[in-house]
């Protein structure tokens, strides 16, 4: 693909045509995402999730333009919902950027999940890797804000920020939600309303009690990723590490320069304490069971006729046949024409 190079070399418009590329899925897209690969790994990636109304995309906001202040360049991946008409982003989260319009350090990309769960959408990995390619140094991705199902960004994000807000829910709905486990770092923003003492209070308690200080690797369970449990290990250095609980008003840039420390301590804490390495470890091994996984239902679908899928359907469907056995007969159908075919090549 003729766009690598330019890319490289910080083509604006060069990539943006590369990144509707890896959300089209172009067929020489593989090509171009494997001569980028060896130029990526530099970038600090930052997962801002939370439900919606916490202010993310206002967090999002206030934070690149102070790291802008310190000189450093911003990517941002806007996870947005799809729209029902269009099947593109509905592109709220740049009117709540607009600030940073203009700013040749500033790169933002609105996504459509596209019917991903998550709060992901399925080409977010490749878009983070096409900006740090690009040389951004650090890259936002703000989630669509899609509740228990949030906890996926944990699984591309080096430092996950979960945001919450006063008077959006009782205490427990953190908990129940998982967010509490994949936080590195908690916001209460919109601090000036009333209850956000509360909140704070409550959050800080519900993590003295029952966040896993000590975190357990992550695990892909059936594709999906769990936490593990920790190794009874004393000296693990991850055991060090207790989120913090930051207040903000995003929209008035107050708590923001605290809230950089927080993130700068936890960055210092991946890199000193040799946690970095085992936790991309655990995410490249997450993203190829994902992959792999997406691929072999691609792969048979493509070779199991259509006529005998819609027969298993229907037999579902009448009650002739269980979900579970329909699996197995489609996977006996894949199995019957990989053989056929394997008799054709060999005679």
């Amino acid at each position: 693909m003729e766009l690598v190079e330019p890319v490289l070399a910080g083509d604006r418009r060069a990539l943006a045509r590369l990144l509707t590329a890896v959300e089209g899925g172009a067929a020489d897209l593989p090509q171009a995402l494997a001569a980028l690969y060896p130029h990526t790994g530099r970038a600090w990636v930052i997962g801002i999730t939370g439900a919606p109304g916490t202010g993310k995309s206002s967090l999002v906001n206030a934070l690149a333009k102070a790291f802008r202040e310190r000189g450093r360049t911003i990517g941002i991946i806007a996870v947005d919902p799809t729209s029902p008409f269009s099947g593109g982003a509905i592109l709220g989260d740049r009117i709540r950027m607009r600030d940073l319009a203009g700013d040749r350090g500033v790169f933002i990309r609105s996504m459509a999940t596209r019917g991903s769960l998550g709060g992901l959408s399925r080409a977010t990995r490749d878009a983070i890797r096409v900006l740090d390619a690009a040389g951004f140094e650090i890259i936002f991705v703000e989630t669509v804000g899609s509740g228990q199902s949030e906890v996926d960004i944990v699984r591309t994000a080096q430092t996950t920020v979960v945001v919450e807000a006063p008077g959006l829910g009782d205490d427990v709905q953190a908990i129940k939600a998982g967010i509490l486990e994949i936080a590195d770092v908690l916001v209460v923003n919109k601090a000036d309303r009333p209850g956000a003492d509360h909140t704070v209070r409550a959050l800080r308690a519900m993590l003295e009690l029952g966040h896993p200080v000590s975190r357990g690797p992550l695990t892909a369970h059936h594709g999906r990723l769990m936490q593990a449990a920790p190794a009874d290990d004393n000296d693990s250095q991850e055991r060090l590490w207790l989120p913090p609980v930051i207040e903000t008003v995003a929209t008035e840039s107050q708590g923001i320069d605290t809230l950089l420390q927080a993130l700068e301590a936890h960055r210092q804490h991946l890199l000193q304490d040799g946690v970095q390495p085992s936790r991309e470890r655990e995410r490249i091994e997450i993203e190829l069971l994902d992959r792999l996984q997406a691929s072999l239902l691609a792969r048979l679908l493509s070779r199991v006729p259509a006529d005998v899928f819609a027969t298993v359907i229907e037999q579902v469907q009448s009650r002739a046949l269980d979900p579970q056995s329909a699996v197995a007969t489609l996977l006996e159908a894949y199995d019957q024409v990989i053989k056929i075919h394997s008799e054709r090549a060999a005679s």
